[in-house]
């Protein structure tokens, strides 16, 4: 194992989490791992998506409640949310398409927030990763502007990928506060967070 693996680690979580059981025996109460409540409503964009895509809307068959992070597994994270965060030309729905949301995977080498996260869901999915573990969600930042991340489902708690910086943090240890993001049973339906405010409770 790497000792960039293990720093990794134990910059994301802690003696806590890098003493956590296998992904079998996770709990999911430990506030590693956002709590979410009732089903919300899906946001405009992501419904004009699947509507285009029905496909990649529809309830999973099997759902992995979380990933069990292994080096290779933490690699993949890395790689992909390196790879699109340098090789996409950050830009808005409106400057680029026109309108004020317009949810799509960034293939001429443009996109907004939403489209970076599309990017990096499909591109673990393609690597192994189960598509129950890989979250789209929506979060308003402290200036008060919307922003969408992925948010990842390991057994070392809930990871953020973001296209507005490289490291790759725990939920808590990021300036958002989370309103809502996709069901894990279901890509096509989306749930509310318990209390988004990762900022205070990283606090507690």
């Amino acid at each position: 194992m790497s000792m960039r693996f293990v720093l990794a680690i134990a910059a994301l979580a802690g003696a806590m989490l890098m003493a956590a059981p296998a992904a079998k025996a996770v709990d999911f109460t430990h506030i590693a791992f956002a709590q979410i409540k009732q089903e919300t409503s899906i946001p405009v964009g992501h419904a004009d998506f699947c509507r285009d895509r029905p496909s990649e809307c529809r309830p999973h068959a099997d759902v992995v409640g979380a990933m069990s992070l292994t080096e290779q597994r933490w690699q993949d994270l890395v790689t992909i949310n390196a790879h699109y965060n340098d090789t996409i030309v950050p830009v808005t729905d409106q400057d680029y398409y026109q309108v004020a949301e317009f949810w799509t995977y960034p293939t001429e080498g443009y996109g907004d927030c939403e489209d970076f996260a599309l990017a990096k869901r499909a591109a673990l999915i393609a690597a192994g990763w189960p598509a129950s573990t890989l979250l789209l969600t929506v979060v308003r930042e402290a200036n008060g502007n919307g922003h969408a991340v992925l948010m990842v489902r390991t057994d070392r708690g809930d990871l953020i990928l973001d296209n507005q910086q490289s490291r790759i943090e725990l939920w808590t240890d990021t300036p958002y506060t989370y309103l809502k993001r996709q069901s894990q049973a279901d890509a096509g339906r989306w749930v509310d967070f318990v209390d988004g405010n990762a900022v205070r409770l990283a606090r507690r």
